[in-house]
């Protein structure tokens, strides 16, 4: 009997191991399928993207939910994710997801980013007020210092605020970042930008 339940046990493990290294693979190859479009969009324009008048991009600029629209470069930690419209499980397999509904760089408004503690938002940590973010779109390249760190309750929802008139880019993901299971807080950041 105890020889069947050292069986049963080791084949359980091995189920569990080979679902989550799939999942690990599926995840790791949705970000840099994603990552390679970002890069495609934000470099093969570089030349263009100088003499586009934001005002303009901005009006036609309508993604589709699960769309990579651009890249973030957060150059303190040598890391660029892709940015996907989107926040729901789906999309942050692939990359930062866009919250739908706030801001894009450029529209003087709140623009909400999410991502997973565990991939590509493992080191937000890190990052102190001052650290630089960098967002780069189809049309045009956009910086943004961080001004706030704070943590809140995961229900808590006024970090989304679609009255502000200003451009402010705010990050979150779940907290505490080694936690097991479902994060009980949001880790937030906020970054206003870069004026020269």
């Amino acid at each position: 009997m105890k020889k069947w339940i050292g069986i049963i046990f080791i084949m359980t493990s091995l189920i569990f191991f080979g679902i989550g290294g799939y999942q690990f693979y599926e995840m790791n190859t949705k970000q840099n399928d994603a990552l390679k479009k970002a890069q495609s969009i934000v470099y093969a324009g570089n030349d263009e993207r100088n003499q586009i008048n934001v005002e303009d991009a901005l009006r036609t600029f309508q993604p589709e939910r699960g769309e990579t629209i651009g890249m973030m470069t957060i150059p303190l930690l040598d890391l660029e994710y892709p940015i996907v419209e989107g926040t729901e499980d789906e999309e942050l397999k692939s990359g930062v997801g866009h919250f739908i509904g706030t801001g894009f760089p450029g529209q003087d408004r709140q623009i909400l980013m999410s991502g997973h503690r565990d991939t590509v938002f493992r080191d937000l940590g890190e990052l102190v007020h001052g650290d630089v973010i960098e967002v780069n779109m189809s049309y045009g390249a956009f910086q943004y210092e961080i001004v706030d760190i704070f943590i809140v309750d995961k229900d808590d929802r006024t970090v989304i605020d679609y009255s502000i008139d200003y451009e402010v880019l705010t990050l979150s993901t779940c907290y505490p970042f080694r936690f097991v299971g479902d994060a009980p807080e949001r880790y937030i950041i906020q970054a206003k930008p870069v004026t020269e």
